[in-house]
């Protein structure tokens, strides 16, 4: 049930998002809009009651309920970006915005290390979550299966740190310039 709760979660969020960066450029519904992505952060909510009456109600933690408490530290910490991320290329194609910038060089990693900065809150908010459904329930053989996600919880942030030195080291280079339309060739 909780890895289907994860999957009905993550479609929600999704349509929250698009649907209300739709309803603001698309249909020009900008209070709609505001609804429809301020219902996001409710998806995480959502999940979190359904994941903790899961196992308050007897029901045996799995991965299934370690991957929620990852989804909802991400979504918390990424959503906003995400939504932004969006919402650059919707305005862009819909509302005569800029194109979305690619970052490189200094400015790409400086945004690696807040990467780095944001994925560390996402462990923590995921550790935090785990740490309490374990509490809460007070029974170590029916959440056994949740100690296993601490150390993913681990190498997911030493593999963040390790993207940030890479580049860090080796800088993304700037992407070659695109080419405008093609001109049609001289006549002699």
């Amino acid at each position: 049930m909780t890895f289907i709760a994860i999957i009905v979660c993550e479609v929600a969020f999704w349509i929250a998002i698009l649907g209300g960066l739709t309803a603001r450029y698309v249909l020009r519904l900008p209070r709609a809009g505001a609804c429809l992505l301020a219902a996001a952060p409710l998806v995480d909510l959502v999940l979190l009651a359904l994941v903790a009456v899961d196992l308050l109600g007897g029901g045996t933690a799995s991965w299934h309920h370690g991957l929620a408490a990852i989804y909802i530290g991400v979504s918390v910490t990424y959503g906003h970006r995400m939504i932004a991320w969006a919402d650059v290329r919707f305005t862009h194609r819909f509302a005569g915005g800029a194109a979305p910038e690619r970052l490189s060089g200094r400015r790409y990693t400086a945004r690696c290390w807040g990467d780095v900065a944001r994925t560390g809150l996402a462990v923590l908010i995921a550790g935090g979550i785990l740490g309490a459904l374990i509490a809460l329930v007070a029974d170590p053989e029916r959440t056994a299966e949740l100690q296993g996600t601490f150390a993913l919880l681990g190498l997911v942030f030493a593999i963040e740190v390790l993207w940030a030195i890479s580049y860090t080291l080796w800088p993304r280079k700037p992407a070659p310039p695109r080419a405008g339309p093609a001109e049609p060739a001289a006549r002699p």
